[in-house]
C-alpha cells in the first residue's frame, strides 16, 4: 500500500487526550510556581539560606516552572496543528462528497 491511512475517529480521540495532558500539565505548572514561591524552611544559617535560594530558584521561571510552561506550550501548539489537521481532512472529505454527488446528479 502507497501513501498513508487517515483514521479521524482515532486522531479525535488523540485530541481529547491531549486536551486532558494539556489540563494537568497546566496543573504542574501551578504547582510548580506554587513551590517557587516559597522559601523552605532550612534555618538561618546562611548556608541554609543560600540552599534554599538555590532550591526556590531551581523551581521558578528558570527552573521546574519554566521547562514545565514549555513543555505546556509545546502540548498546546502540538494540539492546535492537530485539530487543524484534522479540520482540513474533515473539510476536504466533505468537499469530495459534495463533488461526487454533483458528478452522480
Amino acid at each position: 500500500m502507497k501513501g498513508f491511512r487517515l483514521e479521524p475517529d482515532r486522531l479525535r480521540t488523540c485530541v481529547t487526550e491531549l486536551i486532558g495532558l494539556a489540563e494537568e500539565t497546566g496543573e504542574l505548572v501551578a504547582s510548580a510556581s506554587r513551590l517557587a514561591e516559597r522559601l523552605p524552611a532550612l534555618g538561618t544559617a546562611p548556608p541554609a539560606v543560600h540552599l534554599a535560594e538555590q532550591l526556590r530558584d531551581a523551581a521558578g521561571r528558570s527552573g521546574l516552572t519554566g521547562e514545565v510552561l514549555a513543555a505546556e506550550v509545546e502540548l498546546q501548539s502540538f494540539h492546535e496543528a492537530l485539530s487543524a489537521t484534522l479540520t482540513a481532512y474533515d473539510d476536504g472529505e466533505s468537499d469530495i462528497r459534495w463533488t461526487l454527488r454533483d458528478s452522480a446528479s
